[in-house]
C-alpha cells in the first residue's frame, strides 16, 4: 500500500475506504505533519488504527513517505494538501476519531490572526462535520495568542465541543520535531483536547 495518498477526486468528499480499505477501524488526522515523526510513532504504537497525515510543503511529503515505508507501516499515509481545505472539504463526514494539530503556523502579526485555523468557522465546522461523534480534537502550541484564540472560538462552540483534561499521563504521545525544538530553548507548550457531542 502507497505511503502518498493522492486523492482521487480534490473536489468532491472522500469516502473512507478510499483512504483506508478497512473504513472499520478508528482513523486519525495529523494535520500538517511536518517530516512525520509524530505520524510514524502514533502508526507504530497502534497498529490497530490507521493514520493520515495531512502536508502542505513536498520536502517534508517526502521525508514523512520515507519513513513510513522505512518502517513498513501499513497503517499509515500522507497526502499532499493544505490543511484547512482538507477538514472543511475533502475529509468524509463523521469519519476521524482524533484530529492533531500540533505546533501550527502561529500567524503571529495582530493583522495575520484571522489566518490561523483555530479562528476560521470553515475549519470549525468542517472539524464537526468529520469527526465521529464523541471524537476528539487535540491542540498543542508554543503561541500564546494562538491557543487563547482556541479557547475563545471554543469556548463560543461549547454546545458542539467540550473541553477534556489532558494529565501528562493520559496516553501515548510522541513530541513533534517542533515541540522539541521549542523546549530546547525554554518555551511553554500549551495543550488542549475537546469532544464533539454525540449527534
Amino acid at each position: 500500500m502507497p505511503a502518498l495518498f493522492i486523492p482521487p477526486d480534490h473536489f468532491r468528499e472522500l469516502h473512507h475506504d478510499e483512504i483506508f480499505p478497512v473504513s472499520s477501524r478508528p482513523l486519525e488526522v495529523d494535520l500538517g505533519c511536518g517530516e512525520g515523526t509524530f505520524l510514524t510513532g502514533m502508526a507504530a504504537q497502534h497498529p490497530e488504527r490507521d493514520f493520515l497525515g495531512v502536508e502542505r510543503m513536498l520536502g517534508r511529503v517526502e521525508k514523512t513517505v520515507r519513513k513510513i515505508d522505512g518502517l513498513k507501516l501499513g497503517n499509515a499515509k500522507i497526502m499532499r494538501l493544505e490543511s484547512a481545505y482538507t477538514v472543511a472539504w475533502l475529509l468524509p463526514r463523521g469519519s476521524v476519531s482524533r484530529l492533531h494539530l500540533l505546533c501550527p503556523d502561529p500567524w503571529p502579526k495582530k493583522k495575520h490572526a484571522a489566518r490561523r485555523l483555530v479562528n476560521q468557522a470553515g475549519f470549525l465546522d468542517g472539524l464537526a462535520r468529520i469527526l465521529v461523534p464523541g471524537g476528539e480534537f487535540l491542540l498543542k502550541t508554543d503561541d500564546q495568542a494562538y491557543f487563547e484564540d482556541a479557547l475563545l472560538s471554543f469556548e463560543a462552540r461549547a454546545h458542539q465541543f467540550t473541553r477534556l483534561d489532558w494529565p501528562d499521563d493520559a496516553f501515548f504521545y510522541p513530541v513533534t520535531d517542533f515541540e522539541r525544538s521549542w523546549l530546547h530553548i525554554g518555551r511553554a507548550i500549551h495543550r488542549a483536547r475537546w469532544r464533539l457531542a454525540a449527534r
